[in-house]
């Protein structure tokens, strides 16, 4: 079944947790507790302190999902939850309650929030939580007594559950990819357009020659020519038209102009991050080998350099 890494799109405004739910069945299959005060002398009996202490979302934990007839699993990154967790804070996101993920909640705060970074001392071993490194604990403030005698109470709700908005890594990776390509693509354009402008003014028609370079390394040319194959085998839903040409440019050892040179150290040096040699279905990987991979990244910085360009 396929796993699906959930990241944040810190683009867009909405990205990040909304809200915390209090669920019967948390997906995370991780339970809260209900915290009471410790004794107080000459009292009859302890007061409740109406918090509720739980994980909020555990690392690495697959977590399934089912949409119409696909049935898959998504996961967390303890990078994105710590980004999600600084996130809900900042957008003061923290009295923001539903049940169930169906009705909104009046009277409940998250009071208390950390990230598990110690196994063995972490604050969470006191009251019994067993958790990885990189989970987020949350403790919640219950000032709603319909909610916690009517539901905390009888066990209705047992743990938490957030709802908020996360993108699929490698769908987000490749909208991501494409974006950069186009605007390389349009800044190069204006730029020609510039040049043959200029060039027409300055030469009464004159055909205008672009100096180029066709001395790049091999590694440049195999690294295009394995994005090519790996697209096909993909379908060719990889990379925008600008980039399977530019491909098939340096596939083919063609020179590139100067302009080209520096589109290419741009782009690569941007989509850098979206490229894993261990994942060669992923659109990140399959655009990046397409410009020429890591050794025309390498390439056009020194020929740029060479030149004075950089």
């Amino acid at each position: 079944m396929k796993l699906i890494e959930l990241i944040l799109d810190e683009t867009m405004a909405l990205t990040g947790i909304d809200a915390i739910s209090l669920v019967e069945h948390p997906a995370i299959e991780e339970d809260f507790i209900a915290l009471k005060s410790e004794r107080v002398e000459f009292a009859a009996q302890d007061n409740e302190k109406r918090i509720l202490m739980g994980a909020a979302l555990v690392p690495n934990k697959p977590i399934y999902r089912v949409n119409g007839e696909e049935e898959f699993y998504v996961y967390f990154s303890q990078d994105t939850i710590r980004k999600a967790s600084e996130m809900f804070f900042q957008k003061a996101n923290q009295n923001n309650a539903t049940l169930e993920h169906e009705v909104e909640i009046n009277g409940l705060t998250v009071v208390e929030s950390w990230i598990i970074e110690d196994e063995v001392h972490d604050k969470s071993k006191k009251y019994g939580f067993d958790l990885p490194v990189g989970t987020w604990m949350v403790s919640m403030k219950v000032n709603n007594p319909e909610i916690w005698d009517g539901f905390v109470k009888t066990g209705k709700v047992k743990g938490f559950s957030i709802e908020g908005y996360f993108v699929d890594k490698m769908n987000f990776a490749k909208q991501e990819m494409e974006r950069i390509e186009e605007q390389e693509a349009a800044l190069l354009l204006s730029q020609i357009v510039a040049i043959i402008k200029k060039d027409g003014r300055k030469k009464s028609g004159k055909r205008m020659e672009l100096e180029s370079y066709s001395d790049y390394p091999q590694a440049v040319r195999s690294n295009a020519k394995r994005g090519i194959v790996l697209n096909e085998k993909n379908g060719n839903k990889c990379a925008t038209p600008v980039g399977k040409v530019r491909a098939q440019q340096l596939a083919q050892g063609k020179p590139v102009s100067v302009e080209t040179i520096t589109r290419m150290y741009s782009y690569l040096s941007r989509a850098e991050e979206y490229y894993d040699e261990n994942d060669t279905n992923a659109c990140g990987t399959i655009s990046y080998l397409l410009w020429g991979g890591l050794a025309a990244k390498r390439w056009a910085e020194s020929k740029l350099k060479e030149l004075g360009k950089l």
